[in-house]
This record gives C-alpha cells, structure tokens and sequence, in this order.
C-alpha cells in the first residue's frame, strides 16, 4: 500500500505568502512605471506633446500680406489686387494624385499648361507646401468644387487676391510684373517672409521695391477635427499689408506716347528737370504683363518671344542707339572746354578730310551750309563743323567731357538692370577690340556715330542736364511712399544731385542758343515746330545711320527695306526759361529726325505744357462750382 501524501501547511503557507509579495511587488513596480510614465507625459514630456497635439487637432495657416499697390503722380491706379478663386492641393495629403487630379477635372476644367505647371511644382518645392492646380476659377466653377470639396482632403478651395494692372500694355516696361515664386527665387528669398505667398516682383517697380510692396505675413490658428474640418478659429495673428508706391509718371502722358507712337518701334522718355521724376517711359511695341502673373502659356509666350518687333525689348531701358546728331550740343560743350571759339566761323562745303587722307567725310546736306559757327552748326545740324571739331578736340577729351552728362554709363534709375551705354577710347577700343584707335573713328564720333551708343534714358537725362545748366540729377520713377494703415504719404529721399561744372557757366547757354534756333531759326532743322508754338524751347534733330553707305552711294530711303532705314531721333526741354519737361524720341528706322522724331516730341510737349493744364483749370473750376 502506498504512502499517503501528507500536506505541508507551513509550506504551502510560505509559498502562498511568497507569491503575495512577489504580486504585491509588481503592482507597486507598474503603478510606480505608470507614475513616472504619467510625470514624464504631464511634466517632463509636456511641452513636446502638448506640440504634437496641437498640430493633430490646430491648424497653422500663413496670412499672406496685401501687396501695395502703385499709383501714378495724380493718383489713378497702375496696379492693383483683384480677389480670385484658387484651387491648391497639399501632396502630403493626397493618396492617389493622378485619381486626385481626375476627380477634380470632372467638376472644373484644367487647362494642359496648368496640369503642366502643377506635376512641374511637385518636384520642386516639399511635399507638406500647399501649391496651386488653378486659379481664376469662375465663380460656377467654384461653387460646384465648394458643395463637394469634403470628398477631397488635401484640396482647397481658397479666394486670394491676383495682382492686376489696369493699363496693360502702357504700363507694362514701367512696373514689370508678378509672377509664381520658382526654384531661382527660392535660393535667393527668405523662405519665411514669404509664408503663404505665391508670387514675387520679377521685372520693373514690382522687381526693385519687392520689399516695400511684400508687407509682413501674418498666422492664423485654427481648431480642426480628425477629418480635418475646422471647429473653431483659435487666434490670428494679422498680416501687415506692402506700402503703396505712388510715382511720378503720368499716365495720361505715357498714354498719349504710346498712341504717337501708334505701334512703331521706339521710345519716348520725359523728365522733369527740376525733380529728376520719370513723367513717361514709353517703349513699343509692348506686351500685356497680365499674361505673366500665373504663368503665361506656351503659344502667348511664342507669339510675343519670336516677334521680329520685339515687344518685351524695353527700348527705352535696354536699347542702345547710335545718338546721332543729338549729341552735337555736348560736343560743343567739349570744345568750348578746350577754348575753341565759339563764333570762329568755317566754310562748309559739304566734304570734310583730314590731313594726308583721301577719303571724304559727307555732310547730311549734299551742297554744304556755307560759313558756320557753333550756335549755326547746332542750328542746321552741320555735320562738317563737328567733324572738325572732333578732330580738334581728340577722342579722349570727347569721351572725358560726355560721360560727365550720363551717357556712356548707368543713370542709376530706380528699375534695376540697366545697362551702360557706350561712349568709345582709345583704351575701351584696345581692353576689348585689341586693337588701335584711328583718327577717322574720331571724326565719325563727333556727330554720333561709330562706336558711340546710348538708350533713350540716357539722351534724356543728359538733355535733363542741359535744361538744368548743368545740374545732374539721377532719374528717379518714385515720387512717395504710403502707408497702408495711417494712409500718410512720405516722399523718398531726393535724387542724388551734382553740377557738371564748365570752365564758364555760359557755355551752357552759348549751346542752349543754338538748340533753340533748331526749332525758332530761320534756318533750323526742326524751324516747322516753332513756327506756331505759344512757347519757346530748344530742341536738337538727329539721324542715326543703320548701314552704312560706300564712299560715292546716295543714301536712297525708298529702296531700302524698312529695317535697313536710319533711325529718327530728337531731344528738346521747355520751356526755354525754367524748363519742367525733358524729352528724349527715338523712331526706330523712321527716316528724318526733324520729319519723324521732332513732330512727336512737339506733341508731348504741347499735352504737357498746354492741354494738361488747360485741363486742370476746367476740373478746378467744376469742383469749385460745385
């Protein structure tokens, strides 16, 4: 018979009594790892997930800033902020794009370019960055997306406000234009001033004041459920609006140059010479920059690029003429610098040669002008009395006294990438040709040609200089700035300023004689304007040769193709006495400086001086009336 089992209770006892401290133990082990876990989670931990938490259920969104927007000098709108639907799409947020995409396009139509644009932005910017599928919805078109849009997470239907410029082409090498904020700019930006902004200045006022017109972004806070939804707006932090730029241009001015110029290739500049302010900067023909603030399409920008007129060129900026005539006034300056006599007369037989050479230098007026002086020879444009005096004078004096008036160099005008134009030196000629200066290139220089080239700017402000007596002042399109929330205007700092000192004053209106018998002498190459004009002015005539014409070759303007024609050009001031406008017109293969150029400049002038003002007293007196 087998042993019976006897119980151990002291035994059993300690195992039971084992296990109820190991139990006890443990619990206090967890509930010790729960209460460190819960210190770490409410204190230690709490400012990380406290963030986390917020950024499930708070929404953070930049407040993009109001861009200023541009007035002219007597306050009418040359760019402004139209509101617009948008539809932007977050990647990040998107399972499927190409479905995304698909289900989108059955309720509102998308252009192949903005499809285009859109798939090209993905590899461009991260994947969390909200960027935009289309904008400028019609408003059907966004109240059909509005009733569906919780069938799409990571789209939203957003109104923004899209940069519009009123004056389209007559504005449009002024103020440039917006456009979408790409890879070259995002190297170049701060990234967080530009929260919640989609586009940037690219060209003209929009490009050089970016950060007065910017303003300053701002956030708003925004509770959301899971699905995203907003629950209730939590705070806002306002976004400061750009400053409001009013310049001094005159677009009733700049409107009145380009109808002048009625689609020819040219430019017309005006300033006021006692300001240095910009009154018009036309250059045609022009361009529509309304194309370019979403993103022009490849047809528009085709049509405009491979234009043999070449309609994004600003002529008045970047085109670079030989002057011609118009630059005989500074010549003459430069010999009175270098005590040539002003009243020593010459016989003008049409020829001129230099010492030891055959070839023959021709004057534009085949018989000659007989006896000339300076105050004549600027008068009837003598191109035989500047040869000489060129050759007199040397190459190097000629260069050292022009690029004192601007030419030859940066005006520093407030648009940014202007170009140098170009007054040739022996040492210019050897830097970049390697080669030698010749005597005849001396001789062509002194009416203008050769080497020589400026831009319609630069004429301008050197005939700025000659209204002034001297006095140079850097051209300037800004006139004031105004802030967008007291609406208080301040004036911006005045234009650098300097005097071109002569070795006499007088000699500024020894030349100033001859340019006012330009247009009032009897003999003068644009006598027609000054016949009728209620004001006197003085002007120069110029004629800028395109090719060039063999030694005994007539010059034949009817059997040459357009483009092989010369150029027409003309500067004037007026009035003659305290002069408040100066011009510069250049005619692209116009012909005649004095048939073509002159004319227009006389109209500008007349608005200017005459029906400008006329109009002023009548609005006058109908508010004082009423």
């Amino acid at each position: 018979m087998a042993t019976q089992h006897i119980k151990d209770a002291k035994r059993e006892e300690n195992i039971i009594k084992s296990r109820i401290v190991m139990t006890f133990f443990g619990i206090l082990i967890l509930v010790l790892v729960l209460f460190f876990r819960l210190y770490y989670l409410q204190v230690t931990g709490h400012t990380h997930y406290e963030t986390l938490s917020n950024n499930n259920r708070i929404d953070l969104t930049p407040v993009a800033p109001v861009r200023g927007m541009i007035f002219d000098r007597n306050g009418k709108i040359l760019a402004q902020n139209t509101p617009v639907y948008t539809l932007d799409i977050t990647p990040d947020q998107i399972k499927n794009m190409e479905q995304t995409l698909d289900h989108v396009s059955q309720l509102v139509s998308i252009s192949d370019y903005e499809l285009k644009r859109f798939k090209r932005s993905l590899k461009q910017r991260p994947g969390f960055e909200a960027r935009t599928l289309i904008t400028n919805l019609e408003h059907a078109e966004a109240a059909r997306f509005a009733v569906n849009q919780h069938r799409f997470k990571g789209v939203k239907l957003t109104a923004e406000l899209q940069r519009v410029y009123p004056y389209a082409e007559l504005t449009a090498h002024v103020l440039g234009y917006v456009g979408r904020i790409g890879p070259k700019d995002l190297k170049k930006i701060d990234k967080t001033a530009y929260k919640g902004t989609s586009h940037i200045g690219k060209l003209g006022i929009e490009a050089f004041y970016e950060n007065d017109l910017l303003g300053t972004v701002g956030i708003a806070q925004a509770e959301t459920n899971a699905h995203g939804r907003v629950v209730r707006k939590l705070h806002r932090t306002p976004a400061t609006a750009g400053e409001n730029l009013h310049l001094n241009l005159d677009i009733e001015l700049q409107a009145l140059a380009h109808h002048i110029l009625d689609g020819r290739k040219g430019s017309i500049v005006a300033i006021e010479p006692a300001t240095g302010g910009i009154l018009a900067f036309a250059s045609t023909p022009s361009f529509d920059p309304n194309l370019f603030v979403n993103g022009i399409d490849t047809k528009n920008f085709k049509r405009l690029n491979s234009s043999d007129d070449r309609p994004l060129l600003n002529r008045a900026l970047h085109g670079r003429y030989a002057p011609g005539s118009t630059i005989k006034p500074f010549v003459g300056l430069a010999g009175l610098e270098q005590g040539i006599d002003d009243k020593q007369q010459i016989d003008c037989y049409g020829v001129f040669k230099l010492p030891n050479s055959r070839h023959r230098y021709r004057d534009w007026k085949k018989e000659g002008h007989g006896r000339v002086d300076m105050r004549s020879s600027i008068a009837q444009s003598c191109d035989v009395y500047f040869y000489r005096l060129a050759s007199r004078i040397g190459i190097q004096k000629l260069h050292d006294t022009l690029i004192k008036f601007g030419l030859g160099r940066k005006t520093g005008v407030d648009l940014g990438r202007e170009p140098t134009g170009l007054v040739p030196s022996p040492d210019w000629k050897k830097r970049v040709k390697n080669l030698s200066w010749y005597p005849g290139e001396t001789v062509i220089a002194g009416i203008g040609q050769g080497f020589m080239l400026a831009t319609p700017l630069q004429l301008a402000v050197a005939t700025t200089v000659l209204a002034n007596r001297g006095l140079y002042i850097e051209p300037l399109f800004l006139h004031s700035k105004e802030d967008p929330q007291t609406r208080i205007l301040e004036p911006v700092d005045e234009s650098d300023a300097f005097m071109v000192e002569m070795n006499d004053p007088d000699f500024y209106e020894r030349v100033i004689k001859g340019m006012e018998e330009v247009v009032h002498g009897d003999r003068g190459t644009a006598r027609k304007l000054g016949r009728k004009s209620s004001y006197r002015f003085a002007g120069k005539t110029g004629t800028a040769q395109v090719v060039g014409i063999a030694q005994d070759a007539e010059y034949d303007e009817e059997n040459l193709e357009e483009r092989f024609r010369d150029h027409a050009l003309f500067i004037a001031f007026a009035p003659l006495e305290k002069p408040r406008i100066a011009i510069a017109v250049i005619v692209e293969n116009g012909g005649s400086g004095s048939g073509t150029a002159a004319p227009i400049a006389k109209q500008m002038l007349d608005y200017y001086l005459i029906e400008r003002l006329r109009r002023v007293s009548a609005d006058k007196r109908v508010n004082d009336f009423g």
